[in-house]
């Protein structure tokens, strides 16, 4: 079996990294309709500092991965008939 090495870095959260993850929080949690007290938002939280931490700092690019590694779509407003 294969085995990827994942590069964590060691370089603290500073106040601009922190304010990237809450955008992409705010962003998932709102669009999803997630409960910010609850479990799942605990989870998209650990990921979302996870991935940043790993390299990923774009807010569109670490969004999509997020969304994506919970199964979390967007809900899409109604439109009428």
């Amino acid at each position: 079996m294969l085995q990827a090495t994942i590069k964590r870095s060691s370089t603290p959260l500073y106040t601009r990294d922190l304010a990237i993850c809450q955008k992409v929080f705010d962003q998932i949690q709102s669009g999803a309709g997630i409960t910010k007290n609850s479990e799942e938002a605990d989870r998209i939280a650990a990921i979302i500092v996870e991935l940043y931490r790993q390299g990923v700092q774009d807010v569109d690019h670490l969004k999509t991965m997020v969304q994506a590694a919970r199964g979390i779509f967007e809900r899409e407003p109604l439109q009428a008939a």
